[in-house]
């Protein structure tokens, strides 16, 4: 019988694959999505200190449903205004694996939308 490899291993060794060529800094820190079913999460990290700058969620803002694409936009819109307060203009995009598509779409469109560039 053939195993079939699950969707999250998939999308791990697609993560760290794009991992490899994409770094964040301070001048211009990595923009990571991690989304589930149910949620999603952004963070601000510069990765030359390992640190989470600016972070967001749809925990956070207490949506009844973060696993939507109005969710996402709403977690896009905050993540943006953040990073305005932390003088933060322009970062790296990270996908986390995922298709650009769909929640992580909404999210990046909602992010550049109010202010952030990548």
């Amino acid at each position: 019988m053939i195993r079939k490899e699950s969707k999250n291993d998939t999308r791990k060794r697609r993560h760290t694959r794009v991992r490899e060529k994409l770094s964040g800094t301070k001048e211009c820190p990595r923009l990571n999505v991690f989304r589930s079913n149910s949620q999603i999460f952004v963070q601000v990290i510069d990765d030359v200190t390992g640190t989470t700058l600016v972070s967001s969620s749809s925990v956070e803002l207490k949506i009844k449903n973060g696993g939507n694409v109005e969710g996402a936009k709403a977690v896009g819109k905050d993540i943006a205004e953040k990073c305005k307060k932390a003088k933060i203009k322009k970062v790296v995009f990270d996908r986390g694996g995922y298709l650009y598509h769909g929640r992580v779409a909404a999210l990046a469109e909602a992010a550049r939308e109010n202010g952030l560039e990548f």
